[in-house]
């Protein structure tokens, strides 16, 4: 299955795993809230809208409310698969892995801003999808838009004029799935192996290699992992 905007809305990933030794690991909804109110809580002053910069599956399924999406680069972070996944790419036997960023070098995604009409119901359906586990840390960090894209609403003199504050989903290095940096070949095994609620961990690299190589952005590194899995499949 893929996931919807009506799973969250429904809480539905929550109820479906209410009764398995995953559910431990959850946090509850008053944290998740507490945690997007605190989050929102630390916004520098703006126009009202928020960024949401994405770099995984958000890319090619996002399900908020936007009003613009634009290519984007964030310095600082980079992608990689850092991040055990024990429920929608892979099992408690056989885990998968997903995307995270970690500190250094920069990383391009795609930014996408919502409407400060709908920010409340737009955040407490990324923190379901996103913070469910606590495996990210919710973070605001500068984002540079194209330069045909000067961010005119911006009122923070210390940023460039294509420069935004986005809400990014960083990696917990605390959390228990962090999986640190792994080898090519480890991250294939797990990728080729694994499969969880929302299908292969394959089809997530996959998936978000396509998006990226249609917004004309090159990820060597993503190609390089599919390569190889596709080398393997022969």
């Amino acid at each position: 299955m893929s996931i919807t905007r009506q799973d969250l809305e429904q809480d539905r990933l929550r109820s479906a795993l209410a009764h398995t030794p995953i559910a431990a690991s959850f946090l509850s909804e008053e944290a998740l809230e507490a945690s997007w109110r605190g989050a929102l809580a630390s916004l520098p002053p703006g126009d009202g809208d928020i960024w949401l910069f994405g770099y995984g599956s958000l890319i090619w399924n996002p399900m908020v409310l936007f009003t613009q999406r634009q290519r984007a680069t964030l310095h600082g972070y980079h992608r990689g698969f850092y991040l055990y996944s024990n429920i929608n790419r892979g099992t408690l036997d056989k885990p998968g892995l997903v995307l995270g960023l970690d500190r250094g070098g920069c990383c391009h995604g795609v930014a996408f801003r919502i409407p400060a009409a709908n920010i409340e119901t737009e955040l407490r359906m990324l923190w379901r999808r996103e913070m469910l586990t606590g495996a990210y840390l919710p973070r605001w960090l500068s984002i540079r838009l194209p330069d045909g894209e000067k961010n005119l609403s911006n009122p923070n003199p210390n940023l460039h004029p294509h420069q935004v504050k986005a809400l990014a989903f960083v990696m917990n290095r605390h959390h228990a799935g962090y999986a640190g940096r792994l080898s090519d070949a480890t991250v294939v095994s797990h990728l080729r192996d694994a499969s969880g609620l929302y299908g292969p961990a394959r089809d997530y690299l996959q998936h978000t290699l396509e998006s990226l190589l249609n917004e004309g952005l090159n990820e060597p590194y993503l190609a390089r992992l599919w390569a190889q899995l596709q080398s393997e499949s022969k």
